[in-house]
This record gives structure tokens, C-alpha cells and sequence, in this order.
């Protein structure tokens, strides 16, 4: 239970607190906590068994990262609008069928960020419109291919090893690889 909460840091996207808690066990905590307001990732997987993954330039990881479309939620904004509106801004891409794929937390430790995880389906060219801040790369690639370089380390981002992960499990993906499909 929240006793305190005092800001030391409010950003465009993040809010920093340090907060006093009080936990399940009885014992007093004084946690630092960054406040996020969550975002949506999308595996958008073609009908040749390609995922859309971005090569993104990541200027806090230090250089570029294999991530999948993604983005913040804004304001009132539900996970799976974002989703949406995300494949299009930054794939280039629209998609008729949408799975959701569940929730991870980015780092619970310290980090309130939920990111809505969905697996889209039945895709349509659409007009990329990335933002100004953005630096990236669409590139297309055999899914069972990722999901390899999930476990060899190729791909490190956590939303992009869970969302492919997850994806790879799903009857949707085990529909698209049916014969005849």
C-alpha cells in the first residue's frame, strides 16, 4: 500500500517518484519508481510466415536493436488502437485479423510499464508515417528465423523475445502454417 510519494523527475513520457510502501509482509519499503503509461507491440506476420521487425536506432541501448513495431499508449488511447495505429506509423502496414498475445512488464522493479503484446494477421499495404525522432528499418523475415535469433541473441529486446515467443505458441500462426493455408 502507497504511504508516500514524492516527484523527483517529470518528463514528456516518464514520471520518477521516490515511494514509500508498505508491503504484503508488513515491513516498510522506500522505492524508487518510474511511472510509464504503458505501450503496445505488434507481431505482424504475413502470409508467407514473415514477421516485420525493425531495425530501430536506440540511442539508451546504445546503438541499433531488432525490435518489433511498437509504441506508447496515449492518453485514454485502448492497447489494441495503439497497436493499430503502430503498424501503420511504423510498418507501414494494416491488418484485418488481431490476436492479443497478453501483457508483459518491461521491468517490475522499478518500472510501472505494462506493453500490450497482439498478433496481427491478414495484412494490408498502408502509407508509413514515422515520426521525425524515429531512425529505422522495416525488414521482413522468416518467422522460425526469429524466433532463432531470440535464442542465440540476435534479437535481445524483451518485448520482441516474449512477443515472438508467445506468437510462435499461437493457433492463429499454427492456422497460417497448415497446408493449403
Amino acid at each position: 500500500m502507497l504511504i508516500s510519494s514524492d516527484t523527483k523527475f517529470r518528463g514528456r513520457i516518464v514520471t520518477a517518484n521516490v515511494e514509500v510502501v508498505d508491503l504484503p509482509n508488513g515491513h516498510r519499503a522506500t522505492l524508487d519508481i518510474v511511472h510509464h503509461p504503458g505501450g503496445a507491440a505488434i507481431v505482424a506476420v504475413d502470409a508467407r510466415l514473415r514477421v516485420c521487425v525493425l531495425r530501430q536506432y536506440r540511442h539508451a541501448a546504445g546503438g541499433w536493436v531488432w525490435e518489433l513495431p511498437a509504441g506508447k499508449l496515449e492518453s485514454g488511447e485502448p492497447p489494441l488502437a495503439t497497436a493499430q495505429r503502430e503498424i501503420v506509423e511504423e510498418a507501414g502496414m494494416s491488418a484485418t485479423h488481431w490476436d492479443p498475445l497478453g501483457v508483459i512488464l518491461s521491468s517490475p522493479g522499478v518500472f510501472t510499464e505494462r506493453i500490450h503484446l497482439f498478433l496481427a494477421t491478414a495484412l494490408e499495404p498502408a502509407t508509413q508515417a514515422t515520426e521525425t525522432g524515429e531512425l529505422l528499418e522495416v525488414h521482413w523475415i522468416d518467422f522460425d528465423e526469429a524466433c532463432r535469433r531470440v535464442l542465440t541473441d540476435g534479437i535481445s529486446d524483451a518485448k520482441t523475445c516474449v512477443g515472438l515467443l508467445r506468437a510462435a505458441a499461437h493457433p492463429t500462426l499454427a492456422a497460417l502454417r497448415a497446408p493449403g493455408m
